[in-house]
């Protein structure tokens, strides 16, 4: 690791605990409520969903609008793993989060494979088509609870918990787009026949991003259940898919610094307007509408936030090449 990667991941280290330090200790002294804390906790879960989304539509390039049904698939998983009783207490919170991960990555994968041989509009509504699919199964099967839903799912509210795991996931999502794989997924989004022409595999880079996201979807949906405590397969319809997608456009579509802002900016946003229930979605959609005529690329477009180049340009004089070393 070179001088200007280690000083960029120290920063970043730095910079993600002191948010969870300050947050920490406004919640011990008062300021933060379990009402506020309850909005971090869903912002934490959305970033994580907004982000896995970015890999496909935002990487890879595909428009895919089944996440929702990934995240169902991890929060039932994840739920009736709970329930069961099987290994209790934190552990078993941490298995099932795993394992909705795992589950919904294998769901992925049978749906990637013939999926991603189609493009574009074709893509979006088979995805679209698994969504409401996996919707009904739902409905039908008791074990699922059927329509009634799924209840008794024991609570996890834990903020730090939460939080710490988001940062993981955003983590490991982040440094696998930078890797020699997320390198190859960013060449087929650019040119998928110039990138196979210099030997990638398209099939495999695309169902590899595919379940990658999958798997992060299900594991967000595992944490959904246990903090609301009670599933229903209205949770995740059509509309669910198209919020998370509104978030990553929000953002940009690529940058996963402009997921996690447009995460905290469209979770924040609705609770600000219950002040004006009877306006409150349209508000909501003018702002959208306002942003897509203005920042038709997202807040970020493809770039990202970097708390390295924002110290660089505070300090110029401490500023490092990204080869390494100080600049003479």
């Amino acid at each position: 690791m070179n001088t200007f990667k280690k000083k960029n991941f120290i920063i970043n280290i730095f910079g993600v605990t002191a948010v969870f330090l300050l947050v920490n200790f406004l919640m011990k002294i008062g300021i933060i409520t379990n009402y506020l804390s309850g909005i971090m906790i869903l912002v934490c879960i959305n970033m994580v969903l907004a982000i896995s989304l970015n890999i496909t539509a935002g990487c890879l390039g595909q428009m895919a609008l089944g996440h929702a049904g990934f995240m169902s698939i991890g929060a039932y998983t994840a739920g009736l793993f709970t329930k069961s009783g099987i290994l209790p207490g934190f552990a078993g919170y941490i298995v099932a989060l795993i394992l909705g991960g795992l589950v919904a990555a294998i769901i992925g994968l049978g749906i990637g494979i013939p999926a991603l041989r189609l493009k574009g509009d074709y893509l979006a509504i088979l995805t679209l088509a698994f969504c409401e699919i996996i919707r009904v199964l739902i409905e039908f099967f008791k074990f699922t609870g059927g329509a009634k839903g799924l209840t008794g799912i024991k609570l996890y509210k834990n903020f730090s918990v939460i939080y710490i795991i988001m940062v993981l996931c955003v983590f490991m999502m982040y440094t696998f787009m930078k890797s020699r794989h997320g390198r190859a997924i960013l060449s087929i989004r650019e040119d998928e026949i110039a990138s196979e022409a210099s030997g990638i595999n398209p099939t495999f880079y695309k169902t590899l991003a595919f379940v990658y996201s999958a798997f992060f979807a299900g594991l967000a949906g595992g944490m959904y259940a246990h903090y609301i405590g009670i599933l229903g397969a209205k949770n995740f319809d059509f509309n669910k898919s198209i919020d998370i997608l509104v978030i990553v456009v929000l953002g940009g579509l690529g940058s996963f610094t402009g997921s996690a802002i447009g995460a905290m900016v469209l979770t924040i946003l609705p609770e600000l307007l219950r002040g004006f229930n009877d306006y409150r979605m349209f508000i909501y959609s003018i702002i959208l509408i306002l942003m897509m005529i203005f920042r038709p690329y997202g807040l970020l477009g493809t770039k990202e936030f970097s708390l390295t180049n924002l110290i660089d340009r505070a300090l110029p004089n401490a500023k490092l090449k990204k080869g390494g070393g100080a600049n003479e």
